[in-house]
Protein backbone atom coordinates (compact mmCIF):
# COMPACT_ATOMS: atom_id res chain seq x y z
CA UNK A 1 0.00 0.00 0.00
CA UNK A 2 1.49 3.38 -1.08
CA UNK A 3 1.29 6.65 0.73
CA UNK A 4 -2.48 8.52 -0.79
CA UNK A 5 -4.50 5.51 -0.09
CA UNK A 6 -7.24 5.14 2.14
CA UNK A 7 -6.06 4.59 5.85
CA UNK A 8 -6.44 0.86 7.13
CA UNK A 9 -9.37 0.09 8.60
CA UNK A 10 -8.92 -1.65 12.19
CA UNK A 11 -11.43 -3.28 14.62
CA UNK A 12 -10.72 -5.21 17.95
CA UNK A 13 -12.63 -8.21 19.25
CA UNK A 14 -12.67 -8.56 22.90
CA UNK A 15 -12.32 -5.78 24.97
CA UNK A 16 -10.46 -6.85 27.75
CA UNK A 17 -7.16 -6.46 27.10
CA UNK A 18 -7.81 -5.67 23.51
CA UNK A 19 -8.92 -2.03 24.81
CA UNK A 20 -5.52 -1.17 25.13
CA UNK A 21 -5.19 -2.38 21.12
CA UNK A 22 -7.37 0.59 20.83
CA UNK A 23 -4.08 3.01 21.38
CA UNK A 24 -1.63 1.27 19.48
CA UNK A 25 -4.12 1.33 16.54
CA UNK A 26 -4.64 4.80 17.05
CA UNK A 27 -1.26 5.98 17.35
CA UNK A 28 -0.34 5.05 13.02
CA UNK A 29 -1.53 7.58 10.93
CA UNK A 30 -2.30 4.96 8.37
CA UNK A 31 -4.33 3.44 10.75
CA UNK A 32 -8.12 4.04 12.01
CA UNK A 33 -10.09 2.12 14.41
CA UNK A 34 -14.38 1.40 13.02
CA UNK A 35 -15.36 -1.30 15.52
CA UNK A 36 -14.88 -2.68 18.39
CA UNK A 37 -16.70 -6.29 19.38
CA UNK A 38 -17.31 -8.53 22.60
CA UNK A 39 -20.25 -10.44 23.43
CA UNK A 40 -20.39 -8.82 26.61
CA UNK A 41 -23.56 -6.14 25.95
CA UNK A 42 -22.52 -4.24 29.07
CA UNK A 43 -18.38 -4.34 28.59
CA UNK A 44 -18.78 -3.12 24.92
CA UNK A 45 -21.04 -0.23 25.76
CA UNK A 46 -18.64 0.93 28.87
CA UNK A 47 -15.51 0.72 25.84
CA UNK A 48 -17.75 2.32 23.30
CA UNK A 49 -18.61 5.15 25.74
CA UNK A 50 -14.41 5.71 26.32
CA UNK A 51 -14.14 5.50 22.01
CA UNK A 52 -17.08 7.27 21.14
CA UNK A 53 -18.21 7.16 17.28
CA UNK A 54 -17.34 3.77 16.52
CA UNK A 55 -19.12 1.20 15.37
CA UNK A 56 -20.09 -1.56 18.05
CA UNK A 57 -21.20 -5.22 17.68
CA UNK A 58 -21.62 -8.23 19.95
CA UNK A 59 -21.41 -10.99 17.24
CA UNK A 60 -17.65 -11.58 16.08
CA UNK A 61 -18.63 -13.04 12.89
CA UNK A 62 -20.06 -9.24 12.02
CA UNK A 63 -16.33 -8.23 11.88
CA UNK A 64 -14.63 -11.09 10.54
CA UNK A 65 -16.74 -11.68 7.42
CA UNK A 66 -16.79 -7.52 6.98
CA UNK A 67 -14.92 -6.61 3.79
CA UNK A 68 -14.48 -3.21 4.83
CA UNK A 69 -12.07 -3.97 7.70
CA UNK A 70 -8.73 -4.78 6.95
CA UNK A 71 -7.27 -5.48 10.13
CA UNK A 72 -8.18 -7.27 13.17
CA UNK A 73 -7.30 -7.64 16.61
CA UNK A 74 -8.25 -10.76 18.38
CA UNK A 75 -8.12 -10.57 21.87
CA UNK A 76 -10.91 -12.63 22.87
CA UNK A 77 -10.68 -16.25 24.99
CA UNK A 78 -7.56 -18.39 24.50
CA UNK A 79 -10.43 -21.53 23.45
CA UNK A 80 -12.07 -19.32 20.09
CA UNK A 81 -8.87 -17.93 18.93
CA UNK A 82 -8.10 -20.56 16.48
CA UNK A 83 -11.70 -20.16 14.80
CA UNK A 84 -11.50 -16.61 14.77
CA UNK A 85 -7.92 -15.74 13.45
CA UNK A 86 -8.96 -18.44 10.89
CA UNK A 87 -11.83 -16.96 9.78
CA UNK A 88 -10.08 -13.55 9.30
CA UNK A 89 -7.68 -14.61 6.82
CA UNK A 90 -10.42 -16.70 5.00
CA UNK A 91 -11.96 -13.10 4.90
CA UNK A 92 -8.40 -11.51 3.57
CA UNK A 93 -7.89 -9.55 7.04
CA UNK A 94 -4.63 -9.01 8.86
CA UNK A 95 -4.37 -10.56 12.08
CA UNK A 96 -3.01 -9.45 15.69
CA UNK A 97 -3.07 -11.80 17.80
CA UNK A 98 -3.06 -11.71 21.90
CA UNK A 99 -1.10 -14.50 23.20
CA UNK A 100 -1.37 -17.91 23.14
CA UNK A 101 -1.90 -17.50 19.29
CA UNK A 102 -3.65 -20.97 19.35
CA UNK A 103 -4.25 -23.88 22.01
CA UNK A 104 -3.15 -27.13 19.99
CA UNK A 105 -0.21 -27.82 17.73
CA UNK A 106 -2.68 -28.89 14.56
CA UNK A 107 -4.65 -25.78 15.10
CA UNK A 108 -1.00 -24.00 14.84
CA UNK A 109 -0.28 -26.06 11.68
CA UNK A 110 -3.64 -24.81 10.14
CA UNK A 111 -2.74 -21.39 10.46
CA UNK A 112 0.62 -21.21 8.96
CA UNK A 113 -0.60 -23.34 6.27
CA UNK A 114 -3.01 -20.70 5.60
CA UNK A 115 -0.17 -17.83 5.77
CA UNK A 116 1.87 -19.64 3.33
CA UNK A 117 -1.28 -19.70 0.67
CA UNK A 118 -1.87 -16.01 1.03
CA UNK A 119 1.29 -14.71 0.85
CA UNK A 120 -0.46 -11.38 1.02
CA UNK A 121 -1.53 -11.25 4.56
CA UNK A 122 0.37 -10.96 8.19
CA UNK A 123 0.12 -12.40 11.53
CA UNK A 124 1.83 -11.26 15.00
CA UNK A 125 0.95 -11.78 18.54
CA UNK A 126 1.11 -9.39 21.79
CA UNK A 127 4.70 -10.46 23.25
CA UNK A 128 5.94 -7.57 24.24
CA UNK A 129 8.10 -8.02 26.88
CA UNK A 130 10.86 -8.29 24.01
CA UNK A 131 10.20 -4.28 23.83
CA UNK A 132 10.37 -3.42 27.59
CA UNK A 133 13.58 -1.26 28.30
CA UNK A 134 15.26 -3.79 30.57
CA UNK A 135 15.17 -6.86 28.43
CA UNK A 136 16.14 -4.65 25.51
CA UNK A 137 19.10 -3.94 27.67
CA UNK A 138 20.22 -7.68 28.03
CA UNK A 139 19.53 -8.43 24.55
CA UNK A 140 22.33 -5.67 23.56
CA UNK A 141 24.89 -7.13 26.36
CA UNK A 142 24.45 -10.72 24.97
CA UNK A 143 24.88 -9.47 21.24
CA UNK A 144 28.04 -6.85 22.05
CA UNK A 145 29.32 -9.48 24.07
CA UNK A 146 29.43 -8.37 27.30
CA UNK A 147 28.48 -11.97 28.53
CA UNK A 148 30.81 -14.01 26.95
CA UNK A 149 29.56 -17.21 26.08
CA UNK A 150 26.18 -17.77 27.36
CA UNK A 151 26.31 -21.22 29.64
CA UNK A 152 22.62 -20.92 31.40
CA UNK A 153 19.31 -18.78 30.96
CA UNK A 154 16.53 -19.33 33.41
CA UNK A 155 13.08 -16.84 33.03
CA UNK A 156 9.78 -17.49 35.25
CA UNK A 157 6.69 -16.49 34.84
CA UNK A 158 5.54 -15.75 38.53
CA UNK A 159 1.70 -14.85 38.15
CA UNK A 160 1.13 -14.34 41.41
CA UNK A 161 -2.70 -14.44 40.26
CA UNK A 162 -4.05 -17.74 41.43
CA UNK A 163 -8.00 -16.39 41.60
CA UNK A 164 -7.49 -15.90 37.92
CA UNK A 165 -7.55 -19.73 37.20
CA UNK A 166 -10.09 -20.54 40.40
CA UNK A 167 -12.52 -17.71 39.58
CA UNK A 168 -12.17 -16.79 35.94
CA UNK A 169 -12.83 -17.65 32.87
CA UNK A 170 -9.58 -18.88 31.98
CA UNK A 171 -10.44 -22.28 34.72
CA UNK A 172 -13.85 -22.48 32.60
CA UNK A 173 -12.70 -23.19 29.15
CA UNK A 174 -11.13 -26.33 28.03
CA UNK A 175 -7.56 -26.77 27.59
CA UNK A 176 -6.50 -23.50 29.47
CA UNK A 177 -2.49 -23.69 29.56
CA UNK A 178 -0.51 -21.57 31.88
CA UNK A 179 2.76 -22.53 29.62
CA UNK A 180 0.62 -20.91 26.52
CA UNK A 181 -1.05 -17.87 28.18
CA UNK A 182 1.96 -16.82 30.67
CA UNK A 183 4.47 -19.30 29.79
CA UNK A 184 4.90 -18.64 25.90
CA UNK A 185 6.36 -14.79 27.13
CA UNK A 186 9.59 -15.89 28.76
CA UNK A 187 9.81 -18.69 26.42
CA UNK A 188 9.60 -15.89 23.58
CA UNK A 189 12.24 -13.93 25.56
CA UNK A 190 14.96 -16.61 25.47
CA UNK A 191 14.45 -17.30 21.54
CA UNK A 192 14.88 -13.92 20.77
CA UNK A 193 17.34 -12.81 23.12
CA UNK A 194 20.24 -15.42 22.15
CA UNK A 195 18.79 -16.06 18.15
CA UNK A 196 19.49 -19.83 19.31
CA UNK A 197 16.47 -23.07 19.12
CA UNK A 198 15.27 -25.17 21.66
CA UNK A 199 15.65 -28.98 20.52
CA UNK A 200 14.57 -30.61 23.32
CA UNK A 201 12.47 -30.00 26.68
CA UNK A 202 11.97 -32.03 29.58
CA UNK A 203 8.93 -30.77 32.40
CA UNK A 204 6.79 -31.27 35.16
CA UNK A 205 4.16 -29.97 36.69
CA UNK A 206 1.79 -30.33 39.81
CA UNK A 207 -1.57 -28.42 40.79
CA UNK A 208 -1.23 -28.21 44.54
CA UNK A 209 -2.01 -24.70 44.53
CA UNK A 210 -5.47 -25.26 42.59
CA UNK A 211 -6.37 -28.31 44.27
CA UNK A 212 -10.49 -28.54 44.46
CA UNK A 213 -11.05 -25.57 42.62
CA UNK A 214 -11.80 -27.29 39.25
CA UNK A 215 -8.94 -25.92 37.20
CA UNK A 216 -8.36 -28.99 35.00
CA UNK A 217 -4.48 -28.35 34.30
CA UNK A 218 -1.05 -28.16 36.50
CA UNK A 219 -0.80 -24.73 38.17
CA UNK A 220 3.25 -24.48 38.10
CA UNK A 221 5.18 -25.91 35.81
CA UNK A 222 8.97 -26.36 35.34
CA UNK A 223 11.15 -27.08 32.01
CA UNK A 224 14.03 -27.38 31.57
CA UNK A 225 15.25 -26.61 27.88
CA UNK A 226 18.17 -28.09 25.59
CA UNK A 227 19.10 -26.00 23.02
CA UNK A 228 21.08 -26.13 19.56
CA UNK A 229 24.48 -24.56 20.60
CA UNK A 230 24.22 -26.31 23.92
CA UNK A 231 23.16 -23.34 25.91
CA UNK A 232 20.49 -24.71 28.84
CA UNK A 233 17.51 -22.90 29.83
CA UNK A 234 14.92 -23.09 32.17
CA UNK A 235 11.40 -21.79 32.58
CA UNK A 236 8.82 -21.52 35.88
CA UNK A 237 5.52 -21.02 34.65
CA UNK A 238 3.42 -20.54 38.38
CA UNK A 239 0.11 -19.67 38.31
CA UNK A 240 -0.55 -19.61 42.19
CA UNK A 241 2.92 -18.83 43.94
CA UNK A 242 2.44 -15.81 46.57
CA UNK A 243 4.01 -13.25 45.17
CA UNK A 244 3.49 -10.05 42.83
CA UNK A 245 3.32 -10.79 39.56
CA UNK A 246 6.73 -10.44 37.90
CA UNK A 247 9.54 -11.94 35.38
CA UNK A 248 12.93 -13.01 37.11
CA UNK A 249 15.26 -13.35 34.63
CA UNK A 250 19.19 -14.93 35.35
CA UNK A 251 21.45 -15.18 32.27
CA UNK A 252 24.86 -16.55 33.20
CA UNK A 253 28.00 -16.13 30.65
CA UNK A 254 31.44 -17.07 30.39
CA UNK A 255 32.35 -13.52 31.45
CA UNK A 256 29.04 -12.00 32.99
CA UNK A 257 26.08 -12.40 34.65
CA UNK A 258 22.75 -10.50 33.86
CA UNK A 259 19.78 -10.65 37.27
CA UNK A 260 16.53 -8.96 36.94
CA UNK A 261 14.91 -7.70 40.00
CA UNK A 262 12.18 -5.49 40.62
CA UNK A 263 14.34 -2.58 41.30
CA UNK A 264 16.74 -2.63 38.75
CA UNK A 265 19.16 -4.92 36.55
CA UNK A 266 22.50 -6.53 37.89
CA UNK A 267 25.07 -6.64 35.63
CA UNK A 268 27.59 -9.62 37.85
CA UNK A 269 31.11 -8.78 36.37
CA UNK A 270 33.17 -10.30 39.57
CA UNK A 271 33.30 -13.41 41.31
CA UNK A 272 34.34 -11.41 44.29
CA UNK A 273 31.15 -11.00 46.50
CA UNK A 274 32.58 -7.77 47.99
CA UNK A 275 33.07 -6.10 44.38
CA UNK A 276 29.81 -4.13 43.15
CA UNK A 277 27.52 -4.55 40.56
CA UNK A 278 26.15 -2.69 38.13
CA UNK A 279 22.70 -1.01 38.10
CA UNK A 280 20.82 -1.18 34.83
CA UNK A 281 18.09 1.26 35.51
CA UNK A 282 16.03 0.22 31.82
CA UNK A 283 12.48 0.05 32.88
CA UNK A 284 10.73 -2.82 33.10
CA UNK A 285 8.55 -3.71 31.93
CA UNK A 286 7.83 -0.25 30.52
CA UNK A 287 5.62 -0.75 27.91
CA UNK A 288 1.92 -0.58 26.87
CA UNK A 289 -0.23 -3.47 25.90
CA UNK A 290 -0.20 -1.78 22.06
CA UNK A 291 3.27 -1.25 21.69
CA UNK A 292 4.05 -3.56 18.87
CA UNK A 293 0.82 -2.28 16.85
CA UNK A 294 1.71 0.14 14.76
CA UNK A 295 5.51 -1.62 13.95
CA UNK A 296 2.74 -4.25 12.75
CA UNK A 297 1.25 -2.03 10.80
CA UNK A 298 4.39 -0.82 9.04
CA UNK A 299 4.85 -4.73 8.59
CA UNK A 300 1.75 -4.65 6.45
CA UNK A 301 2.10 -1.63 4.84
CA UNK A 302 6.14 -2.68 3.49
CA UNK A 303 7.95 -0.35 5.92
CA UNK A 304 9.56 -1.99 8.26
CA UNK A 305 10.29 -5.83 9.71
CA UNK A 306 7.93 -7.19 12.09
CA UNK A 307 9.49 -6.82 15.45
CA UNK A 308 7.49 -10.50 16.33
CA UNK A 309 7.31 -12.22 13.33
CA UNK A 310 5.46 -15.13 11.92
CA UNK A 311 8.43 -17.72 12.61
CA UNK A 312 8.44 -16.02 15.99
CA UNK A 313 5.45 -17.01 17.02
CA UNK A 314 5.59 -20.33 15.87
CA UNK A 315 9.26 -21.04 17.09
CA UNK A 316 7.74 -19.60 20.66
CA UNK A 317 4.10 -22.30 20.11
CA UNK A 318 6.44 -25.26 19.36
CA UNK A 319 8.10 -24.76 22.58
CA UNK A 320 5.12 -24.36 24.37
CA UNK A 321 3.53 -27.15 22.83
CA UNK A 322 6.85 -29.70 23.60
CA UNK A 323 6.58 -28.35 27.47
CA UNK A 324 3.07 -29.29 27.66
CA UNK A 325 3.18 -32.23 26.16
CA UNK A 326 6.10 -33.46 28.54
CA UNK A 327 4.43 -32.58 31.67
CA UNK A 328 1.49 -34.66 30.95
CA UNK A 329 3.22 -37.37 30.09
CA UNK A 330 6.04 -37.48 32.01
CA UNK A 331 9.07 -37.51 29.26
CA UNK A 332 11.35 -35.33 27.88
CA UNK A 333 10.01 -34.04 23.97
CA UNK A 334 11.92 -33.38 20.97
CA UNK A 335 10.87 -30.02 18.98
CA UNK A 336 8.96 -30.34 16.06
CA UNK A 337 8.82 -27.01 14.18
CA UNK A 338 5.59 -26.11 12.47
Amino acid sequence: MSDGVKKLRAAVIGLGVGEQHIKGYEQHPSCEVVALCDMDEAKLKEVGTRHPGLRLETDPNTILEDPSIDVVSIATYDDVHYEQIMSALNHGKQVFAEKPLVQTREHAQDIRATLRAHPELRLSSNLILRQSPRFLSVKKLCEEGVLGELIYMEADYESGRLHKITDGWRGKIDGYSGVFGGGVHVIDLLLWITGDDVVEVSAYGNAIASRGSGFQNNDQVVSLLKFKSGLIGKVVVSLGCVSPHFHPMNVFGTKATFRNTRECGLLVTSRDEQDAHERIMAPYPGVPKGVLIPNFIDSILGRAEPLVSEDDIFRAMAVCFAIETSHREGRPVTIQRI
